[in-house]
């Protein structure tokens, strides 16, 4: 059985893309557009840049080592130092003047080679229509200074052999930084929401002890009967004490979040071929169709069989 979070991500669906591996020279900018359904991330392998995400009043500088993870797919411009904020250029065009191919490294920007900028640039996709509180509460961006440094030797040497494998000649190396940049996403993500700051977002009920056991329980078999005080039960606390701990710390009621979970797991069910109403409403726990059509029309604005005529 998959744990809490690597149940969430399974259920999204999360599957990596790599765009490049940069060699820039000041002066340079690039303006990467929005997108729909992904997680971006660069990482700096080597030297520092600057990064506006839209809506952050202040750019992130992101240093050597740095890993930056902008969640919700948001535009954002990288640029080597203010005095070149100027140089920002969109994507297509930088792809466009540099040659880029689509293989090897991106090496783009001006005659000042002392020290290049080497970003590795990637995206995470999530299913179009999978949802879940821990993706849509994350922050505009996560800012892990020293990366590989603060996050064990293991993981160091992850980002490492991404840089070395990334546009590289050896076989199956973009394959290879590839899977090992989704592992850092979930690495990311558990940084996050370990941390104090994840309390802010309503994300604070996952690192609580209490209320982790509760939703590994839940997720684990979210077919059972589940009410607060099972909940409550498999936390180890008490009905009420349960319920007020996790409106606190996850913003939301314990049987709301079954129930968002619940529609989840039921639209992988109904995406599935040969799937019927009766197989998504028993394989989420509702004792009737009519009971779980009721429920899933009000969380999504469809009927079952609507939502699956439309995927």
């Amino acid at each position: 059985m998959l744990d809490l979070l690597s149940d969430i991500l399974t259920n999204l669906s999360m599957r990596g893309t790599l765009y490049f591996r940069t060699s820039l020279t000041s002066p340079w900018g690039i303006e990467v557009p929005s997108f729909e359904n992904v997680a971006r991330f660069h990482y700096a392998h080597r030297g520092n840049c600057l990064i506006e995400v839209m809506g952050v009043e202040k750019p992130v500088a992101l240093q050597q080592g740095d890993l930056l993870i902008i969640p919700h797919g948001a535009s954002h411009r990288l640029y080597c130092a203010p005095e070149t904020r100027h140089a920002v250029l969109p994507l297509d065009t930088v792809l466009e003047r540099s040659g880029f191919t689509g293989t090897g490294v991106l090496v783009y920007g001006g005659n000042d080679d002392d020290r290049d900028t080497q970003l590795i640039c990637g995206h995470f996709s999530f299913e179009p229509h999978a949802k879940h509180i821990l993706m849509e509460r994350l922050p505009p961006f996560i800012h892990l200074e020293n990366y590989g440094e603060h996050s064990g030797k293991w993981m160091e040497a992850t980002l490492r052999a991404i840089g070395h494998e990334t546009g590289g000649q050896r076989m199956g190396g973009d394959l290879i930084a590839l899977k090992m940049s989704e592992a850092i996403l979930a690495q990311a993500i558990r940084s996050f929401i370990e941390s104090d700051e994840a309390l802010e977002w309503g994300l604070g009920g996952f690192s609580d002890p209490n209320l982790r056991r509760a939703l590994d329980a839940f997720h684990k078999a979210v077919d059972q009967n589940w009410s607060v005080e099972t909940l409550a039960n498999a936390a180890g606390m008490s009905r009420t004490s349960f319920a007020v701990l996790f409106q606190k710390k996850m913003a939301m009621t314990p049987m709301e979040y079954v129930t968002r979970w619940r529609i989840e797991i039921a639209k992988k069910l109904l995406t599935q071929p040969k799937s019927t109403l009766t197989d998504a409403a028993e394989g989420v726990g509702y004792a009737s169709d009519s009971a779980f059509a009721r429920v899933f029309k009000k969380e999504t604005g469809m009927t079952p069989a609507g939502f699956k005529r439309a995927v």
